[in-house]
This record gives C-alpha cells, sequence and structure tokens, in this order.
C-alpha cells in the first residue's frame, strides 16, 4: 500500500502562517500528513485539532501525532459539524483552517474501501462506514437521468449518458457489485478512440460517484461558510481541491466575502469594507518537483483567504 504524500505540504505550512501559541483545525486528518508539520511548529500553548470520519484515519492519525507532541486533539465526524465540534471543545474562534479534500492513498489503494478503479473490491466508496448509503447503492437504484447528471456534473464524463445506460442495462440481468464489473461496463460505454487516450477511463466516474456518495459538493458549501466565520483576526483558511467544481466553488466563496459589488476582481480591493482578503488571487498549484514523486497533486489547487 502506497505511502500517503500530503500535497502541497510547504505551500499549506506557509500560507497558514502558523502561531507558535496558536490554535489550528484540520478538517480532513487523514493519516496527519499536514497535521504532523502543524503540530511541531506549536509550542505548548498551541493546539491541533483534527477531524475526520474514517476510523482507520483516527487510529494512525493518532499515533502519528503521539510521537511528535500531546497538545492535539481528534474528533471523529464529518467536518461540516465544525461549529459544533468546536463548541463541544469549547472553543470559540482559531488560527488556522485547513481543508484538503482529495482522498488519502491509504483509503485510495485499500480494495474494499471501493475507491480504487484498478483493484477489484466492492461498491463502497463511503468515507464513513457508518453511513447508509453507498456507491452501490446508487449504481444499483438511481435512474438513466440521474446517473447521467451525476457523471457529467460531478465528473464531467463526455460519455455520462452512454456510461448510466448500459449501467441501468446490465443491472437488469444482476446488480453489479464490484469496481472491476463497473469499470468494464465503462470501457464498453466509450469509443475506442477514448480508451487509447492517456489516463484510465474509469477515473471521472469513479471521482463522480465518490463526490455523490459522500455528498462533498454540499458538505463542502455549508462548511466554508462556517469555518469563514470561525477565524481570529489574521487567521486563515486554506482549502485543496482536486476537481474544477470543487475549486470553482471555493473561488466564488472566497471572492465573495472579499471582492466588493462593482469592484474588478483584479483591481483594487475597498480594505475597509471587506471583512477578509485573499491571500493568493490564482490557485497555487504543486511544483514541478512535487508533481515528479507525487503524480495525485496534478489537479490540486490551493486557495487561501485571511480575516482581517
Amino acid at each position: 500500500m502506497a505511502e500517503h504524500i500530503p500535497v502541497m505540504l510547504n505551500e499549506c505550512i506557509e500560507g497558514l502562517n502558523i502561531k507558535p501559541n496558536g490554535i489550528y483545525l484540520d478538517l480532513t486528518l487523514g493519516r496527519a500528513g499536514h497535521s504532523s508539520v502543524i503540530l511541531s511548529k506549536l509550542n505548548k500553548d498551541g493546539l491541533l485539532i483534527g477531524v475526520d470520519q474514517d476510523e482507520e484515519a483516527i487510529v494512525k492519525s493518532t499515533e502519528t501525532l503521539s510521537k511528535i507532541a500531546s497538545n492535539f486533539k481528534i474528533v471523529r465526524d464529518n467536518f461540516s459539524h465544525i461549529d459544533e465540534i468546536l463548541t463541544n471543545l469549547g472553543i470559540d474562534k482559531v488560527d488556522g483552517i485547513l481543508m484538503d479534500l482529495g482522498v488519502s492513498s491509504p483509503q485510495f489503494d485499500n480494495g474494499e474501501r471501493g475507491f480504487s478503479y484498478k483493484i477489484d473490491g466492492p461498491l463502497d466508496m463511503r468515507m464513513d462506514k457508518r453511513q447508509s448509503l453507498s456507491a452501490y447503492t446508487i449504481v444499483n437504484t438511481y435512474g438513466v437521468d440521474e446517473l447521467t447528471r451525476i457523471f457529467r456534473d460531478y465528473g464531467e464524463e463526455k460519455f455520462a449518458y452512454s456510461i448510466a445506460r448500459n449501467i441501468v442495462k446490465a443491472r437488469e440481468n444482476s446488480p453489479i457489485e464490484t469496481t472491476l464489473q463497473l469499470v468494464d461496463i465503462i470501457k464498453r460505454s466509450k469509443p475506442m478512440k477514448e480508451l487509447s487516450k492517456v489516463g484510465h477511463p474509469a477515473k471521472q466516474t469513479f471521482q463522480a460517484l465518490r463526490i455523490a456518495t459522500n455528498d462533498e459538493i454540499n458538505v463542502l458549501v455549508k462548511t466554508i461558510d462556517k469555518a469563514l466565520e470561525r477565524l481570529n483576526s489574521k487567521g486563515r483558511l486554506a482549502i485543496i481541491t482536486f476537481h474544477s467544481g470543487e475549486d470553482r466553488i471555493v473561488k466564488n466563496a472566497f471572492k465573495s466575502v472579499s471582492v466588493e459589488i462593482g469592484d474588478r476582481f483584479d483591481g483594487p480591493m475597498k480594505a475597509s469594507t471587506t471583512k477578509f482578503t485573499l491571500v493568493n488571487r490564482k490557485p497555487i498549484e504543486a511544483s514541478e518537483e512535487e508533481l515528479a514523486i507525487n503524480h495525485r497533486s496534478k489537479s490540486a489547487k490551493l486557495r487561501i483567504i485571511e480575516a482581517k
């Protein structure tokens, strides 16, 4: 199983502008790749809070962070519950929040989790196994129109209708139960010219299913607004996206609170009337050096905003 390499680690740490005695919230803890470095930069008065809904991630990250320091707290929950999480900890505002919206390598490389289009396993894709909705349910019960919408909107899949139609046709004989069964249907739904292109033909459909299974778009929209309200003055929110739809949501959300209506986005800001400042106007992307060792950072975009 591949080791998880945190995406744009240096850029995130620099972007969060960490204060040694600050409170930092990692809403996508995973295997603590980013959190390990954040914690190492805090003194005994600082605090790291890690949030994840994956039980295995909680166990592994606790082990990792315990070797660095003890001033951290870990919560198993969906990050959209940020208000409840902080209230339960008796914390009002924090100095930095990180959201890395990618799937961690251990999740992706574990066939039993159903995220991978390269390893056979059950069609699952639930970030939180306590959740009832799985990719299996979506694939085997949703109609052609809804499947087409999911593949098109969340995966930007050109052959969304063809894939959806063939899924519905295939399940008339027996349920589609495994990832490689679905991959086979996807391949049969695309022309040979498309199959010969670089990249796996099932990547976009699997991405779309994962986003739909975990309601990732709606959760992201709700969480951004809550996160912004929880920042101290000069506190920063950093978000890494891997999908153009996600990046668009982050870009528009940041723009709406940092740019006056009527201002040109590339023009001067009205500093006295906006509550936030964009740290970077354009998204930060992975360096050539990182791309060479971590291909999963290829589509990543990092946007950072600071409270005034």
